[in-house]
């Protein structure tokens, strides 16, 4: 079985499920009132520049300014894609308050952070991106024959020769791989057809604006995603399938028949259990077949992975046990990364292999699970504590930012404290009230397993404090009060 994609639809959400082999591979999510900005192109007004970071906060209009660093701006001079042989100038000398600026978002806000931004612009079609202030031709490290990207490098070089109104440069994508050259050479027209819209809108737009915002979630992925192995495209709403089909049939026709309208009554994420595997997406641990299982802990910094034996035992000897556990860890450990987005730097620790072979391909597994990525990644290698360190680059919030929010109980923590330390806690705090006021008795206010264990296993220490103050304590429950909340009331 090849691949599928699932696009299910309604008012309030828009969600897509990349099938590989009948398993879940990767989940996009947009929202109606919480859009992905990435690609959209506004016209801001510079709000601070911050020397010492070499960086300025610009306004698009957004509830929090966005960030660009000095090395994302385009001086004078340079074009998108080349190296800089002089030092970069200082911030300072660039961008002043108050000064209006033409940007791109490369990665949505995450948490406290604002989007990032850059002024390498960019326009994605089909085949092609187009940047307008470059004159370079890249092509798709994805396309591997050698003649089949000269030939790429040709059409567009050659298109640009004949008609010396088209400028700029073009990254061809991996889907150009075999296309026609009338094709490329239309997408080519297109993207600078709709460049000159964008410099039109640049003219008359007044900071903090939009000038250019990219397709909604459902058209993206048709443009972006529908590769030759992908086998059919599902959609469960008839509005979406139409408009899809007229998007297909002008700018995607090679995929017109793998277009299928869905109007089961079972929910199409059903058919793979995609909410299934989406809650397990959420969850710290994730079991592997032979009784091991990995553990992801996802901090702002970085994303830490654990391997484990657990319940497996193996048949042979411990060696082959981890080596086996780990092979299927590295394979669980690439579709997990897909499926949870997870971004920035991530460190896997491997249960330790004596066997420096078995080492190899357990790396080799993870690479090879990463080929199919969609999103750039970096396995640096193995480090001397025999950890391995890998980048995946951060574009947009990772499935658990998007659909989860910190636990108000423990603050994010993951774990909160024991009714025993929340006791110890209010037996501290009588005995400062008692130091610092005079009163007879102590009303304590806490929920309703804090009050239970005070009345039970340490009704003695409650008798022995009220007996060293000599005071009286009372107890109440609070039933909207969390485990740790409490509070201590003179009366």
């Amino acid at each position: 079985m090849g691949e599928e994609i699932l696009i299910n639809f309604t008012p309030m959400e828009t969600r897509v499920a990349v099938i590989e082999n009948g398993m879940l591979q990767e989940v996009y999510i947009e929202r109606v009132d919480k859009k992905g900005i990435v690609g959209n192109i506004y016209k801001g007004k510079v709000v601070r520049v911050l020397p010492g970071m070499q960086a300025a906060f610009v306004d698009i209009g957004l509830e929090r300014a966005a960030f660009i660093h000095v090395a994302d701006l385009l001086p004078n001079g340079v074009a998108a894609g080349e190296e800089r042989t002089a030092p970069e100038p200082g911030i300072a000398t660039l961008l002043r308050e108050g000064q209006s600026l033409v940007v791109q978002v490369t990665k949505d806000p995450i948490g406290t952070k604002g989007a990032r931004l850059t002024t390498h612009l960019s326009i994605p079609s089909r085949y092609l991106v187009f940047m307008p202030e470059s004159d370079h031709i890249g092509i798709s490290q994805r396309i591997e024959g050698e003649e089949e990207r000269l030939r790429l490098r040709e059409v567009v070089a050659q298109a640009l020769a004949e008609d010396e109104n088209l400028g700029g440069g073009f990254i061809l994508r991996t889907v150009s791989e075999g296309v026609d050259a009338r094709e490329i050479r239309s997408d080519i027209t297109f993207l600078v057809r709709m460049w000159g819209r964008v410099q039109e809108r640049m003219k008359t737009a007044k900071a903090p604006q939009v000038i250019y915002e990219d397709l909604p979630l459902h058209m993206r992925t048709l443009r972006d995603m529908a590769y030759p192995e992908v086998e059919r495209v599902r959609i469960d709403s008839r509005e979406t399938f139409q408009a899809a089909s007229e998007f297909v049939s002008s700018l995607v026709p090679e995929i017109t028949d793998r277009l299928e309208y869905y109007p089961g009554e079972r929910p199409i994420f059903d058919l793979y259990n995609v909410e299934e595997e989406i809650q397990k997406g959420l969850g710290r641990k994730v079991e592997l077949k032979s009784g091991g299982y990995v553990i992801f802990d996802q901090t702002e910094a970085m994303t830490t992975v654990d391997v484990n034996t657990g319940a497996y035992v193996g048949h042979r000897n411990l060696e082959e046990t981890i080596f086996k556990t780990n092979l299927e860890a590295a394979t669980s450990i690439s579709r997990q990364l897909r499926l949870r987005n997870l971004g920035g730097i991530i460190i896997i620790d491997f249960i330790d292999m004596e066997d420096p072979e078995h080492r190899r391909q357990v790396l080799r597994t993870l690479e090879r699970g990463l080929e199919k990525d969609h999103v750039k990644s970096k396995v640096t290698g193995v480090s001397d504590l025999g950890l391995v360190e890998m980048t995946r680059k951060r574009t947009r919030e990772s499935l658990e930012q998007l659909l989860c929010e910190p636990c108000p109980q423990c603050q994010g923590r993951g774990s909160i404290k024991t009714p025993e330390t929340v006791c110890y806690e209010i037996f501290r705090e009588i005995l400062r009230e008692a130091r610092a006021y005079n009163t007879d008795t102590y009303l304590v206010l806490a929920a309703q397993s804090v009050v239970d264990r005070l009345l039970d296993e340490e009704s003695d220490r409650v008798a022995d404090l009220e007996e060293f103050i000599g005071k009286t304590v009372r107890f109440q429950v609070e039933p909207h009060y969390t485990p740790e909340q409490f509070d201590v009331v003179l009366r």
